[in-house]
């Protein structure tokens, strides 16, 4: 995992891949593909895609929380 997808977890956490995609300057299909690139890398789903919402897993808020501290200790914060 690298800071990019540390980020666009962090970002991913309002609900919505286009919030996401506008804060971090990039495109919807940009933070898709993180985020899959992500759950195939760590072999878990990180989110619940429900009727055009997400929603973050068990696994997706732990994984935020240590997001979250990494990226504040390196003053990456988004």
């Amino acid at each position: 995992m690298d800071f990019r997808q540390m980020e666009t977890c962090v970002s991913i956490a309002s609900g919505s891949f286009g919030r996401a995609a506008n804060r971090l300057h990039i495109t919807q299909p940009a933070i898709s593909l993180r985020i899959s690139g992500l759950e195939e890398e760590l072999g878990v789903k990180l989110l619940d895609r429900l009727n055009g919402s997400i929603q973050l897993t068990a696994t997706g808020l732990e994984l935020l929380a240590c997001a979250e501290g990494v990226l504040e200790r390196a003053h990456l914060q988004p």
